[in-house]
């Protein structure tokens, strides 16, 4: 697949997402772009390492970092992006495939896809939490710089 096509997918799938979670109209786009952002980041990390538990840390944290910045902007809660920019990364088929061998009684297969969802999943939630810091000691010094100008 090539990388237009897969930024447009990604696009629409964390914009529609965006609709479905009920996004202010006017953050729709900008939903997207976080979501699209955050599959690029994971597939250019993907490709060059072929590991996809720390592709998803990756794309998780460029998805929250962008989710920061658009939350400042638009003086809207970050969640409202985050949420939305994560879904392109989810492990779903990884999580499908799981279920169905399980079905199937391939309880070996299963236990690998189903380990390999939970990391994934477990990735995509330190992304978040790392930025998530980092933010918070960014906006820390931030603060200080601006005390220590007034004073």
């Amino acid at each position: 697949m090539n990388w237009l096509l897969e930024a447009l997918l990604s696009f629409i799938a964390a914009a529609s997402f965006g609709i479905v979670f009920n996004a202010p109209q006017k953050t729709l786009v900008s939903c997207g772009l976080v979501g699209m952002s955050g599959w690029l980041i994971y597939r250019a990390y993907f490709l060059a390492f072929d590991d996809s538990v720390q592709a998803s840390f990756a794309g998780a944290f460029a998805v929250a970092l962008a989710a920061h910045i658009l939350a400042k902007k638009f003086k809207m809660p970050m969640i409202i992006f985050s949420i939305a920019g994560i879904i392109p990364l989810v492990p779903g088929s990884k999580a499908y495939n799981a279920m169905r061998n399980i079905v199937e009684n391939n309880y070996l297969e299963a236990i690998a896809f189903a380990s390999e969802a939970l990391m994934v999943s477990g990735a995509i939630a330190m992304g978040l939490v790392f930025a998530e810091v980092l933010m918070q000691l960014f906006f820390k010094q931030q603060a200080k710089r601006m005390q220590k100008k007034s004073a």
